[in-house]
């Protein structure tokens, strides 16, 4: 048997416990910290774990959103192509209304302008029928019924003028005189006669007397100053009907022209309107659904974000699950070192403190013979 002396005095039994106190405490101390921050890495993997379920059913919530804005913008869409596809429909009768009316504008332009051409030459004989009228005086009449008997010719404008005038059949110079008793009346009644409306049979007769190359301005004017104004009156007044009836049946035709297109552009008007109506609740309705569509686009990039986001976290929960069970083990391991380095940090400082001298035979037989057999039989923890 190994025999050696090893001296043990309270200063190093002090020491003893020194070095116990020192080692316990670092070695606990280290232990304390690595289970805080185990214990803050589990605690924040639980806070992601939570984090996740809240994403998820955000997520669900959010995917309930975007299919009702889906449904929400197919229905709004399919109204706006049943009312767009309307208003197609309205549009092109519409159209083909319009480009009616313009062609009938357009010929009811065309025979009022025809018109007015055959007009405008009608126009001259009004006023040189005006300006005769004018050029009578009172004198002048007087001066005419003064005449016992007419001169040839002279007889021809009176009968013309009685029949104008006074739709006189049967001529007499006493019916001329009779129609001129009141020079300023008979003037007044050629001022105002109704040169459009000349019945048929006194134009014929007319006809008979203007054939007569007598009757004219410059030979009748000759024979008499008033017999030369009633001339010129008298065939202006004919030449003016003769162009009127012509032009009367255009002018008619014109105005039915004219009537119908403006029906039809009253009609067309209130097409436009309904066409017009149709449009802004078209417009209304695209304007709802591009709305929608900006709604649906924000909730699905929303979702988007927040699935992006999940899948991260799941990524990073799913990678962490065995360190989770690793770090978990890790805590109950170092929990119950924590508890046996009391007998650890005993026998480690006395192993310093007293059995260093010795053989490795000798300090393997004390600590494991009588050392760990004083732990057991003490109940201190150690390992």
């Amino acid at each position: 048997m190994e025999r050696r002396n090893n001296y043990t005095t309270p200063t190093s039994f002090l020491e003893f416990i020194k070095f116990y106190q020192q080692l316990l405490g670092d070695k606990r101390g280290k232990i304390i910290e690595n289970i805080e921050r185990l214990r803050i890495g589990l605690q924040t993997m639980d806070e992601v774990s939570n984090v996740v379920a809240d994403l998820q059913v955000e997520l669900d919530e959010t995917m309930k959103i975007v299919d009702d804005e889906i449904e929400a913008t197919g229905k709004i869409i399919t109204v706006v192509d049943e009312q767009s596809a309307d208003a197609a429909k309205e549009q092109a009768i519409a159209q083909i209304q319009e480009d009616e009316t313009n062609l009938l504008a357009d010929a009811a332009k065309v025979k009022m302008a025809a018109c007015d051409v055959e007009l405008a030459s009608a126009l001259p004989l009004i006023r040189k029928a005006e300006a005769a009228v004018d050029c009578l005086s009172k004198s002048m009449i007087d001066e005419l019924k003064s005449f016992n008997q007419l001169a040839n010719g002279v007889d021809l404008v009176v009968q013309a003028v009685l029949l104008l005038n006074k739709k006189e059949k049967k001529y007499s110079w006493d019916a001329g005189k009779k129609m001129m008793n009141n020079p300023n009346k008979f003037i007044e009644e050629l001022k105002e006669f109704d040169k459009e409306n000349i019945d048929e049979w006194i134009l014929v007769a007319l006809e008979k007397l203007t054939c007569d190359p007598i009757f004219t301005v410059e030979i009748i004017e000759k024979k008499s100053k008033a017999a030369g104004t009633l001339c010129t009156w008298a065939l202006a007044i004919i030449s003016y009907n003769k162009v009127y009836k012509f032009v009367k049946p255009l002018e008619d035709e014109a105005a039915v022209a004219k009537n119908t297109a403006e029906t039809k552009l009253a009609e067309l008007e209130i097409v436009q309107a309904k066409v017009a109506n149709i449009m802004e609740q078209v417009q209304s309705l695209k304007d709802q659904l591009a709305a929608a569509e900006a709604k649906k686009a924000n909730v699905e990039a929303r979702a988007a974000a927040l699935n992006a986001k999940l899948d991260l976290a799941n990524r990073l929960v799913g990678g962490l699950a065995d360190e989770n069970k690793r770090w978990k083990e890790s805590v109950i391991t170092l929990s119950e070192e924590s508890l046996t380095m009391i007998g650890n940090a005993i026998i480690s400082a006395a192993f310093v403190s007293y059995i260093g001298p010795f053989s490795q035979e000798f300090r393997r037989e004390i600590w494991e013979d009588e050392w760990l057999v004083d732990c057991v039989k003490n109940k201190i923890p150690h390992s």
